[in-house]
C-alpha cells in the first residue's frame, strides 16, 4: 500500500530535488516548454500550478513566496507580467503533460510539459537573444 507516499524521491536528496525543481520551474517559465523524463514532469506539474496561481494573485505576498521558490528575478518578472495575466480567466490546467517515447541511451520514459495557450516564440528566444548580444562585442 501506498499510504503517505506523497512524492517521488527521483533518486536524489530533499536539497538536490529541491534545487532540480527551482531550475526546471525556471526554465519552463523562460522557454513555456521543455522536454524532460516523465516522473519529473509528473512532479513538476503541481509545482507550477501553484506558481500560475501565486501569479493570478498579483499581490506582493505572491510575489515573495514566487521569489523564495524560483530564486531569479527575471523568472518571477515573466511569472507574474506575462504569465499572470494571459490564465487570469482560467480555473486550472495552466500546463501539460505529452508523451515524447523513449530516451535512446537508457530507454527512461520521455515527455514534454508545456502551458496551455503557450507562446510559440519563447522558446529558445532567451538563448537566441544571449548569442546575438555576444555576436555584437
Amino acid at each position: 500500500m501506498r499510504h503517505a507516499r506523497g512524492y517521488r524521491r527521483l533518486n536524489r536528496t530533499h536539497e538536490h530535488r529541491k534545487a532540480l525543481f527551482c531550475n526546471m520551474a525556471g526554465s519552463l517559465i523562460e522557454h513555456e516548454q521543455i522536454k524532460t523524463t516523465l516522473p519529473k514532469a509528473k512532479e513538476l506539474r503541481p509545482i507550477m500550478e501553484k506558481m500560475i496561481t501565486l501569479a493570478k494573485r498579483g499581490d506582493l505576498h505572491a510575489r515573495r513566496q514566487a521569489s523564495a521558490k524560483l530564486k531569479e528575478e527575471q523568472y518571477v518578472s515573466k511569472l507574474f507580467e506575462i504569465l499572470g495575466p494571459r490564465y487570469k480567466d482560467r480555473q486550472g490546467g495552466y500546463v501539460r503533460v505529452m508523451k515524447a517515447g523513449f530516451r535512446y541511451g537508457d530507454m527512461a520514459p520521455m515527455a514534454i510539459i508545456e502551458f496551455v495557450d503557450r507562446d510559440v516564440d519563447a522558446k529558445g528566444a532567451g538563448d537566441k537573444a544571449r548569442v546575438a548580444a555576444a555576436a555584437e562585442e
